[in-house]
């Protein structure tokens, strides 16, 4: 992951080394060789996945983008790429971020799961009614495309969702490889965490509108983006609802940076006419 970026720029090797002072760990030898459970450690992902998108991003010339926004943690990275947070402490938020979000998951068991080929509001309704019949929590945690939502939840909450969904004519339920239920109640301890890093950290004013994911909308203000920030780690990431914003509001030309392609998914589903490239 990033081992080429590395080999190849020295300006990547650069902040690769400076991330690993930061974190007084060197995450890039996990990132380059380290196993899949390693790398699957919340204080390890998190920072590989923003320091992997802020490199190519950064690699990108005279990369001046009108309006940004970023799925879950890379929210972070994203900031980075609209002025409103340095390199140095959008890592330090994001290992700050994937330290409490550790902790919570340590305290009580949880998880997430996939539910694929059914309308958001059915997969929402069953959330609900789970709730309601069982005192379990378990609520819609990704909106990451249309017939695509994850929820989290405890295990037994999970279960209870996951059969009324193949009920109700769930093409597929994938359980995920994550150590807790992110985006849900179980991450209000680690909200508490988050909010105090926020409010030591400098934040400045964007250089263009971030659509973030408990709002879906353009935001501008550094207040409103903190807020959002903290909110996020209890709330649902409304991806699907904050790219359609952005093609309201006049995008024709999205740019994927980073690992994966969630967003690339997500433009060919809605199937909508914009011109879509990458760089990962």
């Amino acid at each position: 992951m990033g081992k080429n970026l590395y080999e190849n720029s020295a300006f990547a090797k650069k902040l690769f080394e400076q991330a690993n002072e930061i974190l007084e760990f060197r995450i890039s030898d996990v990132m380059f060789n380290g196993t899949e459970e390693q790398l699957l450690q919340t204080y390890v992902t998190q920072p590989a996945i923003f320091l992997h998108s802020v490199i190519a991003f950064k690699g990108i010339e005279n990369s001046r983008p009108e309006m940004v926004a970023g799925h879950s943690q890379g929210e972070f990275s994203a900031l980075v790429a609209n002025g409103v947070l340095s390199f140095e402490d959008g890592l330090k938020l994001v290992s700050a971020r994937a330290e409490a979000m550790q902790h919570a998951c340590e305290k009580t068991p949880s998880g997430m799961a996939a539910v694929l080929g059914l309308p958001d509001e059915v997969v929402e309704n069953i959330c609900a009614e789970v709730q309601k019949e069982s005192g379990e929590i378990v609520v819609p945690a990704n909106y990451n495309c249309p017939e695509q939502l994850v929820i989290s939840g405890s295990p037994k909450g999970l279960e209870l969702a996951s059969a009324k969904a193949k009920a109700a004519g769930a093409r597929k339920i994938v359980p995920l490889k994550v150590s807790g239920a992110f985006h849900s109640p179980f991450m209000a301890s680690a909200q508490d965490e988050l909010k105090e890093a926020i409010e030591n950290t400098t934040f400045y004013n964007p250089t263009c509108p971030v659509y973030q994911n408990v709002v879906a909308r353009a935001v501008v203000s550094k207040d409103e983006i903190k807020k959002n920030l903290i909110e996020q780690l209890t709330g649902p990431v409304k991806w699907t609802q904050s790219i359609l914003a952005m093609i309201a509001d006049g995008a024709s030309h999205f740019t994927e940076v980073g690992p994966g392609k969630v967003l690339h998914k997500l433009i060919h589903k809605i199937n909508h006419e914009v011109v879509m490239d990458g760089v990962h």
